[in-house]
């Protein structure tokens, strides 16, 4: 894939750092087509795009760090899954005869470890999108993920989940086949098992659909993914009935990692490379499995029981909080 076709979307912000970028793409290949010395001005363009990318991201609002979010080009857990762990084999189904495309799931060896991994998974286009459901989950994808996740405890297996979905999928087929009853299941579940569990949100992580797969020893968020309790646009439409005020519900969900951190919620906010996971995947890969093998050592030293107390008391305690002023 050629680096135009790779950047074809652009958000609103990215767009003057593009026209850098491209501005350097032809100087340099200039200077090789007229072999002519152009690596001043090279150097002073990279400056001032180096220079330009730290403002802007440094001033992003929580609404635009949904954009980055949802990024079309956004690493997928099943781009993280083939660049991470080794021998990767997928398994399918929940014994009910289902098999929801929208939460894969399997195993693989993570620095020759054998583990579990699950994942929400969104497509890369419209045609993929929609065979994948935009990554919402019907029920018989949280079966399948209780399945692989109860395989898992029973082989010893340390389990690690990937976050990236609105929400799980809310229509009427999902209410019809028990989709609170699912993901309910799972939560209650995923306190008792005894192995490692580490999850990671690594885009959008939205309301049940995420806390599905999303009950874990370990929470890590990447720098510019996203985890509420609603999208804002429906937070928008349910407080104000009005859709257009998302940036408003966006700024009071407290939806950024840098918020969850401080509120308690998320335990690790792994960073990004400099032109974020969309731009440069190897990269954040290569970040995000330094941050799994490191957490996955910590946890292994842990004995079950404690590891199992240590998680329930962790989810106690959020939502917890004194009021300025008292004791």
């Amino acid at each position: 894939m050629s680096k135009t076709e790779n950047r074809v979307f652009l958000l609103e912000f990215e767009k003057p750092l593009w026209e850098i970028e491209t501005r350097i793409e032809q100087l340099k290949q200039s200077a090789e087509e007229d072999s002519v010395d152009l690596s001043k001005e090279v150097s002073q363009l990279e400056n001032t795009y180096y220079e330009l990318h730290r403002k802007i991201f440094s001033r992003l609002n929580p609404l635009q760090r949904l954009q980055l979010a949802r990024h079309p080009r956004r690493p997928s857990t099943l781009d993280y899954i083939q660049t991470i762990f080794d021998d990767w084999f997928e398994l399918h189904g929940d014994r009910g005869g289902s098999d929801d495309p929208a939460l894969v799931g399997g195993v693989a060896r993570l620095e020759g470890r054998p583990v579990v991994i699950l994942g929400h998974q969104k497509g890369r286009d419209t045609k993929d999108n929609v065979a994948r459901n935009f990554g919402m989950p019907l029920p018989g994808g949280y079966r399948k993920a209780w399945r692989l996740m109860e395989h898992a405890h029973q082989f010893g297996m340390p389990i690690i989940t990937f976050i990236d979905t609105p929400g799980a999928w809310a229509g009427v087929d999902g209410e019809k086949l028990g989709q609170g009853e699912a993901i309910a299941y799972n939560l209650r579940e995923m306190f008792r098992f005894e192995v490692p569990i580490i999850c990671t949100v690594i885009g959008e992580g939205g309301s049940g659909g995420a806390l599905g797969i999303g009950v874990g020893d370990r929470l890590l968020m990447l720098e510019h993914a996203v985890y509420t309790v609603a999208t804002p646009e429906a937070c928008a439409a349910i407080l104000w009935k009005d859709a257009k005020k998302s940036q408003q519900a966006a700024g009071a969900l407290k939806i950024t990692p840098e918020d969850l951190k401080e509120l308690g919620i998320i335990d690790q906010i792994v960073p990004e490379p400099p032109k974020c996971a969309h731009a440069q995947p190897i990269q954040a890969a290569e970040l995000l499995k330094q941050a799994l093998v490191k957490n996955l050592e910590e946890l292994t030293h842990l004995g079950h029981k404690q590891r199992c107390d240590l998680r329930y008391q962790k989810f106690r305690q959020i939502g917890t909080f004194l009021e300025k002023g008292s004791a």
